[in-house]
């Protein structure tokens, strides 16, 4: 039956060539924009390294604090490491928490009497390398005891470590990071922009540097950013309940000073935590799920209305065949499954064509589609087939292939099986 389908299928792609091209090129042109929009959120929220992780993070990326003596205002803004200290690192239901800057800053990085190149600069603990899974190529990262040392190491990428050394294999080299020294304790390979949590070109121990003291309301607030790793999904709301009570825990000590932290059901999710752009205010996903569906239905929609004619052009010129086959006893049933199973195959091909085109244009026009509105490194965002291509990505355009399908060609299925069976032998059509 299903090579039937093909050979049915390719007959009329032959017998039509021109309605057939048109039907190929407007359902591959359909498939190709879908399947754009939905790369623009899978690298959000699909894992990949070093995120590999993602299905299982919550983030804390800011957080809300007001004062009694401020009425309904509130300050917004990246938390202290003290504040990460008293209610994260704590946490005992997950299994890893990281502490890091909210964002890599821009920094000069050179060798002693060599001109100064700038790097982007990302100041982590040691669990930093426990929840987001790096590829060492040379070294290791820094542990606990680099760490709670405030020993100067860094992790560099093997961008910086050509630029800097000319080699790969730059474990235990040194060199001047902001003018001070430091010590290539591991190379990784280069991280793309789109993993917004663990990007940077340089990682160092926050302890190495004045950041504990970079703080602002009484070292409430800071410079810092949580990740924590579940176990798994379903520890989600074990991890929410201990985090509250945490936060509520602390907020009575600093309540004493008229301090209160504002939850915002933090911490997120991954897809919740890429809409946070703000503090003061929660993300919505159910609402960006009902734009991007609307998205959809309008990309679904508008083709399908143009490939519907085309489909009951084609079928026009099959009335006696249709007829015939009525006749001979084929159901109403019968014929429109044979009708949808031809255009679905027609429909794949199209949808396969649609798919490497996305991939292709996504792949060479990757700084104009995947540009981070609140990026602070000039480093245009990186991709690569462990980025764009994901199970998911093929069963989106699965999906896709096979409604534009159902709702270009259902109609005309149904009117063609419903014909009169001597009007259809004649050739007339109402």
């Amino acid at each position: 039956m299903i090579k039937q389908y093909f050979q049915q299928a390719w007959a009329q792609l032959r017998q039509q060539p021109l309605i057939s091209g048109v039907t190929v090129a407007g359902t591959a042109l359909s498939i190709f924009l879908i399947m754009l929009v939905v790369m623009m959120q899978q690298v959000k929220v699909e894992p990949f390294s070093p995120e590999s992780n993602r299905d299982r993070f919550l983030h804390v990326k800011w957080s809300s604090i007001s004062n009694k003596e401020w009425g309904d205002g509130t300050s917004n803004g990246p938390m202290s490491v003290q504040t990460a200290r008293e209610v994260y690192y704590k946490l005992t239901t997950c299994e890893a928490v990281t502490v890091y800057t909210v964002y890599p800053e821009s920094t000069p990085a050179s060798l002693p009497g060599q001109p100064a190149t700038s790097v982007d600069v990302r100041e982590t603990d040691d669990s930093f390398w426990q929840v987001f899974d790096f590829a060492f190529v040379d070294g290791k990262p820094y542990d606990s005891a680099l760490f709670n040392a405030g020993q100067p190491v860094a992790v560099i990428t093997e961008s910086v470590a050509r630029r800097l050394f000319g080699v790969v294999h730059a474990t235990g080299k040194e060199f001047l990071l902001a003018h001070a020294p430091y010590r290539v304790s591991g190379v990784v390979k280069d991280v793309s922009t789109l993993a917004e949590s663990a990007y940077g070109q340089v990682w160092i121990p926050y302890t190495s540097t004045d950041q504990v003291n970079n703080t602002w309301n009484e070292e409430l607030m800071g410079f810092m950013s949580c990740t924590i790793l579940a176990h798994d999904r379903s520890d989600f709301p074990a991890i929410h309940a201990e985090a509250n009570r945490r936060l509520e825990e602390y907020n009575k000590v600093i309540g004493e000073n008229g301090w209160e932290f504002i939850g915002r059901n933090r911490p997120y999710d991954q897809e919740k935590n890429i809409l946070a752009t703000g503090a003061n205010w929660e993300p919505d996903v159910s609402i960006a799920r009902r734009e991007r569906f609307i998205t959809f239905l309008i990309l679904l929609i508008v083709p399908a209305i143009n490939l519907s004619s085309m489909t009951q052009s084609r079928l026009r010129r099959r009335i006696s065949e249709i007829g015939v086959r009525r006749a001979f006893g084929c159901t109403r049933t019968e014929l429109m499954g044979q009708i949808l199973g031809e255009n679905l195959i027609v429909t794949l091909v199209a949808g396969i064509l649609g798919l490497l085109f996305s991939l292709i244009f996504a792949y060479v026009g990757n700084e104009l589609i995947f540009a981070q509105q609140y990026s602070q490194t000039l480093n245009p965002p990186m991709v690569d087939a462990s980025i764009l291509i994901h199970v998911s990505t093929f069963g989106w355009a699965l999906f896709f292939c096979f409604v534009l399908n159902l709702l270009s060609t259902g109609i005309p299925a149904w009117r063609a099986s419903r014909m009169n069976i001597v009007e259809a032998i004649g050739g007339k059509l109402h």
